[in-house]
């Protein structure tokens, strides 16, 4: 078998040599332009595997390059070389269709990482079979196979991704089948809630530390960008960042290396970013609550997930597939949904989206009778609950305090209702865990249940 062919587009020679020459090292045939219409001449003759093409040109830019490629030559994976820090043309890049991009001086490890992911991805595209991992995204509806067909594109690219969508929808879902079907699948998923990691240690949890660089290090430790070294991050609730780590990760994604606590030298990180948060980013920005040039850095792409209300026609599938679920967990005979409890969910809102109808079938399992559930079993909240919940969600920025006719008080109920019942689910019912896996007493916890009326 033939080595596969790389075209090196850059009219420094210093540049072209040391790629020649790395490259060549890998098994590949290398071929270089110095310019545009060279480059073009190249593409327009021969089949590439991957190609590099420097920002800078002598009669253009490797961004018509890299659009020309995207449009007429779009099974070969092509990355920017950009000037060391040059971060906006990299993002420009990306959206124009690269796949990555790589800084000078060239790291020649990262540029070995770059080059595997780069060959695998051609290697894909060959054949494009389609994903199993897509069958994890239960519809029909229109909507749902439209972003089975964006998840599909995204997966093929390395640039970050920022999922937008409601609480409860399955971002991180979506982000695991962009991880699964991309060239990084053998790498590490790594999911971090961003919101769950108490602020004085983010900066060890995400970059890790040495020994002996605060009191209690006691031995050296990866952060979850090591953890993540030739896979996928995915920041979920990014928006609960604090501005200090929002600068400490701006400078990651830029230099492609973490710093560890107490550690004198950069080690480099292979990683691609995925993140997402309920919250509206782009409100946040305004109110200087995140920040601009972050939220640019890792909007690269922007890939909304539809509520429920808006693919109710997968409902019907969704609850089958629930209830089979729940059966199999029990060992218990399937339960079954009347025509008229299916009818109700069809015509409910489920502010809470796909974790709401699965909280509302677990919850209808438990107090059903002769495995059958109606309408009553169900527990669906009153037309007005769910207009306001909807209106919550839709007005949500985070960057200011709760509004509505609720207040401060129905928003700190809605906040305590939300964290018992997925303890309760986690927990499979038991009050005794779910009060311990809250943090608090058994009567408390009890207090709490029949005040918010969840019994």
């Amino acid at each position: 078998m033939a080595n596969p062919n790389a075209l090196v587009i850059d009219d420094e020679r210093d540049i072209r040599e040391l790629l020649t020459i790395t490259l060549g090292r890998m098994g590949l045939r290398v071929e270089t332009a110095s310019n545009v219409a060279e480059a073009r001449q190249r593409l327009a003759e021969g089949k590439y595997a991957l190609c590099f093409t420097d920002m800078r040109l002598p009669d253009g830019s490797g961004q018509e390059i890299i659009e020309l490629i995207a449009a007429q030559y779009a099974e070969t994976p092509v990355a920017m070389i950009t000037a060391y820090g040059n971060v906006d043309a990299a993002v420009n890049a990306l959206k124009a269709g690269a796949f990555d991009f790589v800084s000078k001086p060239v790291d020649i490890a990262m540029l070995r990482r770059l080059v595997q992911t780069a060959l695998k991805l051609a290697e894909e595209k060959k054949s494009e079979p389609p994903s199993a991992g897509a069958a994890k995204m239960l519809g029909d509806s229109p909507a749902i196979q439209e972003l089975r067909v964006t998840i599909a594109k995204l997966a093929r690219s390395q640039a970050p991704v920022y999922i937008s969508g409601e609480s409860g929808v399955g971002k991180e879902l979506v982000a695991r089948l962009i991880h699964e079907q991309g060239p990084r699948a053998s790498g590490p998923f790594v999911p971090v809630n961003c919101g769950a990691i108490p602020s004085e240690l983010m900066e060890s949890e995400f970059f890790g530390h040495k020994k002996g660089s605060f009191t209690g290090a006691q031995a050296d430790k990866d952060g979850l960008f090591q953890a993540a070294n030739g896979g996928t991050l995915f920041l979920d609730e990014v928006a609960e960042l604090p501005v200090h780590m929002q600068v400490k990760l701006l400078r990651v994604i830029q230099e492609k290396a973490v710093r560890p606590i107490g550690g004198r030298a950069e080690v480099p990180v292979d990683v691609r970013i995925l993140s997402a948060t309920h919250k509206n980013l782009a409100k946040l920005v305004e109110s200087s609550h995140f920040r601009q040039d972050l939220y640019y850095r890792i909007n690269v792409i922007e890939l909304r997930v539809p509520p429920l209300r808006e693919r109710r026609d997968d409902i019907p599938k969704l609850a089958g597939r629930v209830l089979e679920r729940l059966a199999a967990d029990s060992g218990q005979a399937q339960t079954r949904l009347t025509p008229e409890a299916l009818a109700a969910l069809l015509a409910y809102g489920f502010p809470g989206n796909v974790r709401e109808l699965e909280n509302v079938l677990e919850r209808a399992v438990a107090l059903c009778e002769a495995n059958t559930i109606k309408p009553d079993d169900l527990r669906l909240a009153p037309a007005s609950a769910q207009r306001a919940a909807a209106s919550a969600a839709d007005d949500d920025d985070g960057g200011e305090g709760p509004d509505g006719d609720g207040g401060l008080e129905g928003y700190i109920s809605n906040l305590e209702r939300e964290a018992i019942e997925k303890a309760l689910l986690e927990t499979r019912y038991n009050k005794t865990a779910a009060a311990k896996k809250l943090g608090i007493t058994f009567r408390a916890l009890r207090y709490k249940l029949k005040k918010l009326g969840i019994e």
